[in-house]
């Protein structure tokens, strides 16, 4: 998860804390060097920039670190408390006595994890449940949406055909995660050789079309994406398509 790789980016940025510490107490009779700053000198009527509230390079270099997680953990969508997490950071750096026992952290780490997921689950069912009621968007029977962008006026593929497409895949989040469009061409495969989703709806198309597909989680990787890719467990998917062709 996004959130443990910004507990370990913390772990390796206080790793090189004590070279920042050391440099930052350097001998009294070490040489100054005067440093001119590099940035132009305000324009006229501009308002000059407020004076940075840390001086040291160890201030600076800990707020950085502080920041840099703080991002991280909002960027992900986290509800986490900054007080009790500067609070087990400074336990931590001091050596204190854990106000909770390992076993714990642990089965909390396990119950946020589910959570997670299960708040993700039902964000999935929502976008669903929005994209349903846009013009042009029809619903199969199985769950499947869709939205003809060109109808084409060729042959529809049969279940034992192979097939010729372009196609872009997105996360409901706007992430790519897959795209013929960016390598440059297009991409052959047997009709049955694809997930659920795709399957019902190429045998739906006729050649020459050009649809957008929201798949369920169910008609995609349900519960068991391609470990460590970007799909995550019932993730609702995106894809837009154009059938190029049947290949004979």
């Amino acid at each position: 998860m996004k959130w443990f790789l910004s507990v370990m980016l913390l772990v390796a940025l206080f790793v090189a804390l004590p070279y920042v510490q050391a440099e930052d107490k350097a001998p009294a009779d070490a040489p100054k060097t005067e440093v001119k700053s590099a940035e132009p000198a305000s324009a006229a009527g501009d308002k000059p920039a407020a004076p940075s509230p840390f001086n040291s390079l160890k201030e600076k270099v800990s707020y950085g670190i502080g920041l840099n997680i703080g991002t991280s953990i909002a960027h992900d969508h986290l509800d986490l408390d900054p007080k009790i997490i500067a609070e087990g950071i400074a336990d931590a750096m001091a050596k204190a006595e854990p106000k909770l026992k390992p076993e714990e952290i642990q089965a909390a780490m396990v119950q946020f994890q589910q959570k997670l997921a299960d708040d993700y689950k039902v964000e999935q069912k929502q976008y669903l449940t929005d994209n349903a009621k846009k013009d042009g968007v029809k619903v199969l029977p199985s769950g499947l949406q869709y939205k003809v962008i060109k109808e084409g006026d060729g042959p529809m593929p049969k279940p034992a055909d192979t097939v010729k497409t372009h196609y872009r895949g997105t996360l409901t989040d706007g992430t790519v995660f897959d795209s013929s469009y960016d390598r440059g061409e297009p991409v052959t495969f047997p009709v049955q050789g694809v997930i659920p989703g795709w399957v019902e709806a190429l045998q739906l198309m006729k050649v020459g079309s050009k649809w957008q597909l929201v798949i369920p989680a169910e008609l995609a990787y349900g519960d068991n994406p391609r470990p460590g890719g970007p799909i995550r467990p019932g993730a609702t998917l995106i894809f837009d398509i154009e059938l190029l062709g049947i290949e004979k």
